[in-house]
């Protein structure tokens, strides 16, 4: 239980562990912001700007396979964060056709939708 000492504490959500707005993160930040807290560095390796691979390509990447997993929430929701870095429309396209045909055309053709 935390020590009430007077200072304030910045309230956790799920956008501190993941950008992506999954409610999942949201109710984690409120049952155990320590460990949202803790998973704030690898999140900023993984998901952040990069040295060489800025987050538009980061995002196209994890596109790829999420779409040959069959995730379509998760294939929409990092196809918005990398317009919001960038990406066109056919560059994320071409992020999709790069995962094997059997695995990513059914989440591909859910997403096209509007």
């Amino acid at each position: 239980m935390a020590k009430n000492d007077g200072t304030k504490t910045k309230k956790l959500d799920g956008k501190a562990a993941s950008p992506y707005g999954y409610p999942f993160w949201d109710w984690v930040a409120k049952e155990d912001p320590e460990y949202v807290k803790a998973r704030q560095p690898l999140s900023a390796l993984s998901i952040g700007e990069g040295k060489e691979l800025s987050v538009k390509y980061r995002e196209m990447v994890i596109i790829g396979i999420l779409a040959y997993r069959g995730r379509q929430e998760g294939v929409l929701a990092h196809m918005r964060r990398a317009i919001d870095h960038g990406a066109t429309k056919r560059e994320l396209l071409e992020a999709i056709q790069s995962a094997p045909c059997q695995g990513a055309a059914p989440p591909s053709a859910r997403a096209r939708r509007p």
